[in-house]
């Protein structure tokens, strides 16, 4: 066909011996069609041990990523493998037994990205009557043979239970298979612009306008569907509606992210914006320092400067002569109070000034604190400075704090 094409054979050991025929067997068909082979070896029984994940995902992810890796290392555009149309068949049963929405109905994708499957329209027993007809030689692998896999049972016992209610099977789940990869195609669709008109992202937060979800129909589903790819499961979902009537403020959490009731909104964010106990020391005032995404630097000038406000940061200028080195960065604790600029020395928790400010769970859990060495509050960074630190005519010294989000650096 005029492909420019390679072979690439994983060798997982499980199998001793018949591992190594398998791995030689590979490449010495590659060498009969002159076509570059590709082959490595795993430790997959380390690697799911690792990530705590069965043998047969392990190896799964391992040769989709050593698959990319030499596509992308070797200019090929395809990664095509042999799944056929008993492989979909069987997906689609182990997906039903695992509980799955309508895409884990369609059975095994055609194609995805790169990856193309372009035997799923022939069934197992063309591909072996076409081996035989041509005297195309193949390797078994014992373990099909047993039912340790649950899709060794599906194929041993489930498929011919309805291959007598139905011969002509794998007909008719084809025409299946279209009919649902069609409504699921559509049904993306109108929920992709749906989506586009209750959701806002700001930043790395996302945010869900909790009306809009209750008027739909289906808010259930349509709440699935925005929080699936942030790695929450579906039984969560009727937890988290739940709660839509009732007190805000209640959390969820995904493997990787975290999901706040608000009043009108549902906020969601990386649990990684929320990790505590880390401070940042500043040692000098030619010690500027980077926390988390926003880098923090430190001048000292002789002269006072002009006061200015930067788009997506702010810059703070003290006396130096009040500071303390060396001063930290930290996250705010219950019971901080700092005099708030502007109120004459008079102090407030910082608690009360949040609750000012209507600021969400998660914003408070962002905010962060610019201490002197004796334990004042200097800044409450990019919200408020303190009154004790503030230049006046007397001042001769000053420091000036630039705080940039990574959208200014990209500008400077």
């Amino acid at each position: 066909m005029g492909f420019r094409a390679g072979i690439a054979h994983c060798n997982f050991g499980l199998r001793d011996d018949e591992s190594e025929g398998d791995a030689e067997f590979v490449r010495k068909l590659a060498q009969d069609y002159n076509l570059n082979f590709y082959l490595k070896k795993f430790d997959v029984k380390f690697y799911a041990k690792k990530h705590s994940i069965s043998i047969q995902m392990a190896a799964r992810e391992l040769r989709y990523k050593w698959f990319e890796e030499i596509r992308v290392a070797n200019g090929y555009k395809w990664i095509a493998t042999a799944h056929h149309a008993n492989d979909s068949f069987e997906t689609v049963l182990l997906n039903l037994t695992r509980g799955t929405g309508l895409s884990g109905l369609n059975g095994i994708a055609a194609k995805h990205n790169t990856l193309i499957r372009p035997m799923l329209y022939v069934t197992k027993a063309e591909v072996l009557a076409y081996a035989k007809n041509h005297n195309l030689e193949w390797r078994e692998d014992r373990s099909n043979n047993t039912d340790e896999y649950k899709r060794n049972m599906i194929r041993h016992e489930a498929i011919p239970v309805f291959q007598r209610l139905n011969p002509a099977l794998e007909a008719t789940f084809k025409i299946t298979s279209e009919k649902l990869s069609s409504a699921n195609t559509l049904l993306n669709e109108f929920l992709q612009t749906w989506k586009a008109t209750v959701l806002r992202i700001e930043r790395d937060t996302i945010k869900l306008n909790i009306p809009s979800l209750l008027s739909s129909s289906e808010p259930g589903y349509r709440l699935w569907y925005v929080l699936e790819e942030y790695g929450f499961a579906y039984r969560q979902v009727a937890q988290i509606i739940e709660s839509l009537s009732g007190i805000p403020g209640k959390t969820f959490f995904s493997p990787t992210h975290m999901l706040l009731v608000d009043r009108s909104e549902i906020i969601l964010e990386a649990r990684t914006n929320h990790e505590k106990g880390f401070e940042w020391i500043i040692e000098t005032h030619d010690n500027p320092v980077n926390f988390e995404n926003q880098p923090l630097s430190l001048e000292k000038l002789d002269a006072a400067p002009r006061f200015e406000t930067l788009q997506d940061g702010e810059i703070l200028v003290v006396n130096e002569e009040k500071l303390i080195f060396p001063l930290k960065i930290r996250g705010w604790q219950k019971g901080d109070r700092f005099c708030p600029l502007g109120m004459l020395g008079k102090s407030k928790k910082l608690s009360d000034l949040f609750t000012d400010l209507k600021l969400d769970l998660f914003q408070k859990q962002k905010i962060r604190l610019l201490v002197n060495g004796n334990g004042d509050i200097i800044w409450v960074i990019g919200i408020r400075p303190d009154e004790r630190y503030k230049v006046d005519e007397q001042t001769k010294n000053f420091i000036t704090f630039s705080i940039y989000s990574r959208s200014d650096l990209d500008k400077i």
